[in-house]
């Protein structure tokens, strides 16, 4: 079977919406063996960066509990508040 792959190694959500960037990651997730992967969602707001983090890392973790991902965020506000929630598979860059 032939997996194809998308063309950048860095996933970015093509919406702003905190639900369709959870559907669109976790569909990601669902489709490509993405054990480890980078995700850029700096555009969007510190409370909806944290529900997408929250959310998409556990499903990551469910599917892989040894992968990792690498979000890219716009504050590290982002990575103190899922810091006492201890994703193990998560870290943050700006």
């Amino acid at each position: 079977m032939i997996q194809l792959l998308p063309k950048s190694d860095i996933l970015t959500p093509n919406t702003a919406n905190p639900q369709e960037t959870v559907d669109f990651i976790s569909s990601y997730i669902d489709k490509y063996h993405c054990e480890t992967m980078d995700v850029d969602i700096s555009y969007m707001n510190i409370l909806d960066a944290c529900y997408v983090t929250t959310m998409c890392s556990t499903k990551h973790f469910i599917k892989y509990p040894e992968g990792k991902i690498n979000w890219i965020v716009s504050s590290n506000l982002v990575r103190e508040f899922n810091k006492d929630l201890e994703l193990g598979n998560s870290s943050y860059n700006l």
